[in-house]
């Protein structure tokens, strides 16, 4: 029992020596339209109105990933979402080799910059989430917030900047929209739905507002 013990302090004391600290605080910050970030990368993010800024948070993400959040959304004074961005910095921990991989997504091009670009129309149910992901991890905050997405039908599109030459770090933006002004529901667009045909023409158009809503200042 007493070797065991030994063996589990001295793990413990090992751990603690090599896992860095990582610093939770927001990097980037918010003034009116504009999101400034100081690095990875250094620019400005502005947004259209009517988007409203509302908050945002910083966490490690599964344990491997320090991801900072931000969210911009065109809601009703009821708080319902309609459309939003949601802004996520996020890079590998210095404790892993992980890199990110969007080599079979559209490559589309904003402000210079080049992203991965992917949509679906999707079924959106908060109770779904995976505990502790990113997506979890939003809902929590526009909750918080007084926020809630106005449908359960939603496409979104979204847009991925790799910030460093190794892969390992990532500027993401994620658009999104309730379906209700199309009249067409998530199951209708998806594979083998009575309106499949119709996603290429919805999703060029979602695309296209995904990228006039945002202006990228470097």
């Amino acid at each position: 029992m007493k070797l065991t013990a030994l063996f589990f302090i001295l793990a413990a004391t090992v751990y603690a020596q090599t896992t860095p600290t990582v610093d939770l605080k927001n990097l980037r910050t918010a003034k009116g339209d504009a999101l400034s970030s100081p690095e990875l990368p250094k620019l400005k993010l502005k947004f259209k109105k009517p988007f409203k800024y509302v908050g945002g948070h910083t966490f490690i993400l599964y344990e491997v990933a320090r991801a900072e959040q931000h969210f911009y959304v065109d809601a009703d004074k009821d708080g319902n979402v309609s459309r939003l961005y949601w802004v996520q910095y996020e890079g590998y921990l210095p404790s892993n080799t992980h890199t990110y991989d969007y080599s079979k997504s559209k490559q589309v091009k904003i402000g210079g910059l080049d992203f991965a670009a992917d949509s679906s129309p999707r079924k959106y149910d908060p109770a779904d989430a995976r505990p502790n992901s990113d997506r979890a991890k939003a809902i929590d905050l526009l909750t918080s917030k007084g926020f809630k997405i106005a449908s359960g039908d939603v496409m979104t599109q979204r847009l991925v900047n790799m910030t460093t030459p190794d892969n390992r770090n990532e500027l993401m933006i994620i658009y999104l929209e309730v379906l209700t002004p199309t009249g067409f529901t998530a199951a209708d667009l998806n594979t083998g739905g009575k309106a499949a045909d119709k996603w290429p023409e919805v999703s060029a158009g979602l695309l296209d507002r995904a990228m006039k809503g945002i202006e990228i200042v470097r």
